[in-house]
């Protein structure tokens, strides 16, 4: 395996690439854009720079891989930040220009849908940064969450070691976006029980691997920016499931599959998200969602037991679709003390 390489970092004042690599939804829904955008100003100093798929929906593969590329190639632009997720960039990787990303590494910011260009990226032994988004993280209403403010501050500007501390409190209910009152106060958030650990009594550390668990299972079946199974041993995997709430017996299947192709057991620590548990869809209440959130948790145990019966497990942290939510380097260092019970990752 290629050593991963941390790309420069930028510097308040700089330019920063604004781009929808994934869905176009800035173009329709532009409060909570417009709000990222301002805080990316206002906020972080940072001047962002928008392309011209960002704001159009619809916009074809090759046009938001021209995006990328040109991002990527411009040496005034000093970072790259999805403003959301979508459910189709793995239309968009054959068309990037893989030695101009290999040659003018960049930090990437998203996470769901953006896990395909974070996998892309990390075959090319470049560290990205699992989480941030122009639209929601930066575009909370209300105010951004403090927690989210200091991780991704610290992942935009620094090389630091940065402890993740568990969440006291946490939301995954949203409001509607197309109307101008959601944006009059905060997301209302519940008290949060810390970490559960599986198998801790043992440090690892290694570079991390992983993503949006969905969005993985479509690239292991396209077998698509994959690596041998052998390639991942000792690496850090950390999972997150998305708004479209997958079933415990979906979480279970693709985790026994990769169970299957010799790769669940190649990782020898595992960091499973807080999941998401509720959407416009399935708009669960309190405890209909703590009883998805343990049957996922029995899900994930269920594979593990099977397939890594001793890689040690961390749930709940706070990555992903969560509120807050950390950053996670993708392809970093990540350090799982499961004595001390601490996580500490490498900016």
């Amino acid at each position: 395996m290629t050593t991963p390489r941390y790309p420069a970092k930028p510097r308040p004042g700089d330019r920063i690439a604004v781009l929808s690599p994934a869905s176009g939804l800035p173009g329709i829904l532009p409060l909570p854009y417009e709000l990222g955008l301002r805080r990316l100003r206002d906020d972080f100093g940072l001047e962002p720079v928008e392309y011209p798929s960002t704001r159009k929906m619809g916009s074809t593969p090759q046009a938001r891989a021209a995006d990328i590329n040109a991002a990527f190639g411009d040496p005034t632009i000093k970072a790259v930040i999805a403003s959301i997720g979508g459910d189709d960039q793995i239309t968009v990787l054959p068309f990037l220009d893989r030695e101009l990303l290999r040659a003018h590494p960049k930090p990437f910011f998203g996470y769901s849908d953006n896990t395909n260009l974070l996998v892309f990226l990390d075959r090319l032994g470049i560290v990205g940064y699992h989480g941030g988004s122009v639209m929601v993280e930066l575009g909370r209403p209300g105010a951004m969450q403090p927690r989210t403010v200091e991780s991704l501050r610290a992942a935009l500007f620094t090389r630091d070691a940065y402890e993740l501390v568990p969440a006291k409190e946490s939301g995954s209910v949203d409001r509607p976006w197309d109307d101008p009152r959601t944006f009059d106060s905060e997301p209302g958030l519940l008290p949060a029980d810390g970490w559960t650990w599986h198998n801790a009594g043992r440090v690892v550390e290694g570079a991390s691997w992983g993503g949006n668990l969905e969005i993985l299972s479509w690239l292991l079946m396209a077998d698509r920016e994959m690596r041998p199974a052998d390639a991942y041993e000792g690496r850090v995997l950390f999972l997150e499931t998305s708004e479209e709430l997958p079933g415990a017996d979906e979480v279970y299947r693709i985790l026994r599959n990769m169970g299957e192709r010799g790769l669940l057991g190649r990782f020898p620590a595992l960091l499973m998200a807080r999941a998401k548990n509720w959407s416009f869809e399935q708009p669960l209440d309190a405890a209909a969602g703590e009883s998805y959130r343990v049957r996922q948790r029995e899900a994930v145990l269920r594979a593990l037991n099977e397939y890594a019966p001793d890689t040690m497990a961390v749930f709940d942290v706070d990555l992903g679709h969560t509120d807050p939510q950390l950053i996670i380097p993708y392809g970093g260092r990540v350090r799982v003390d499961g004595v001390a019970r601490r996580i500490v990752v490498t900016y």
